[in-house]
């Protein structure tokens, strides 16, 4: 098997570049479907209006319902045949992304990713997770492509609850660990081969920034300044990490964040926030040395991501729910597969429990 990397074909990330878009835009298409969430037009539609308003290409909004399931991405497919649209603008969250790569897909258009958040790494990938109507994980959806553009407007990533960054922090700081599982098993990854030089130093830079840049960004968000800090793990969250899990692979930290979602409780915690804990997970299956255990469970604490299962809404612990949780991450064709021994579900509910009880014990000393 060949070593793949994949990438965007643009990207463009600085403060202000949301008024641009509809310059950016001509170069794919005509008339484009923008999918936004109700609150977001109202946070920045008039940017949107302005842009586009000055603009030769047209733009049909749709505001999206809330989970990339397959019938969203029906409805909206319905929405770019009816309205002649030969574009998507995805403008919003991960799910809203994931929803508009797919469509783009099926209707054979370009596709040009806003994320207003940097909450997950799924901006830059060619894959789109579906969820059932519900919100419980369903598939990857694998597309051929990584998007046309991607274009990160800081100014309103920065504007966001800082605990959305800190979210994509979570899922961010998965990249380099799954990477190595990975490349350790020499198992091909979601580009369709094995892991690039290149990706693993990708996934490592997308570490060293978080750890180095991560808890001076936070509180520079939550003190509402966008600083150096900031736009680096903006970068690491978004490029680097989407480049690095989807050309270094995925492990066992996103299976447990597959698993965590049949779990009702988990639903209102963020996708990075449960990967985190997956990550923790991956590492007691790992049993990595001590030391760097506690500097990722240390970090996680100082950044405020969740490390025991109280935090992510389980207050009431059970075997039952463990092995549901366990036997939903191990399934035949997970990525949990990519590790480099067998991983059964016992073992990761024992990972789990372990997980769970490091992090309670290390609350207490940090």
């Amino acid at each position: 098997m060949a070593k793949i990397l994949i990438c965007p074909n643009k990207y463009v990330q600085g403060a202000g570049e949301m008024a641009k878009i509809a310059d950016y835009a001509k170069a794919y298409g005509k008339k484009a479907l923008v999918v936004i969430t109700a609150s977001g037009y109202k946070r920045i539609g008039a940017i949107l209006e302005a842009s586009f308003g000055a603009s030769a290409v047209g733009a049909v909004y749709d505001y999206f319902n809330g989970e990339c399931s397959w019938n969203e991405i029906n409805r909206l497919i319905e929405v770019m045949k009816a309205n002649g649209c030969d574009m998507v603008i995805g403008i919003g969250g991960g799910k809203i992304l994931d929803t508009s790569k797919a469509v783009a897909h099926a209707c054979k258009t370009p596709v040009i990713i806003c994320p207003t958040i940097a909450s997950t790494d799924a901006p830059c990938s060619a894959l789109s997770v579906i969820y059932t109507d519900e919100g419980v994980f369903e598939e990857y959806h694998w597309l051929p492509a990584n998007p046309n553009m991607v274009l990160m407007d800081t100014s309103i990533i920065a504007a966001s609850p800082a605990r959305l960054t800190v979210s994509g922090i979570g899922d961010a700081l998965a990249t380099y660990y799954e990477a190595r599982a990975t490349k350790a098993k020499d198992a091909g990854t979601c580009a369709g081969g094995k892991v690039t030089c290149a990706a693993m130093a990708l996934a490592e830079l997308c570490l060293n920034t978080l750890l180095e840049e991560g808890v001076k960004a936070k509180l520079a968000l939550e003190a509402g300044a966008c600083t150096e800090a900031v736009e680096k793990v903006i970068e690491a969250n978004t490029l680097l990490s989407g480049i690095g899990f989807e050309s270094g692979g995925l492990a066992a930290a996103h299976a447990i964040h597959n698993g965590l979602t049949v779990l009702p409780e988990c639903h209102h915690m963020y996708h990075g926030e449960k990967v985190a804990f997956g990550v923790l997970t991956q590492l007691m299956l790992e049993n990595v040395p001590t030391e760097e255990l506690d500097e990722i469970v240390s970090f996680c604490i100082e950044v405020g991501l969740p490390v025991t299962l109280g935090e992510l809404g389980v207050t009431e612990v059970t075997d039952e729910k463990l092995l549901a949780v366990a036997k939903a991450a191990t399934v035949e064709g997970e990525t949990i597969h990519n590790m480099p021994f067998e991983v059964t579900a016992e073992k990761v509910v024992a990972a789990m429990k372990a997980a769970d009880a490091y992090g309670r014990y290390l609350l207490y000393v940090v």
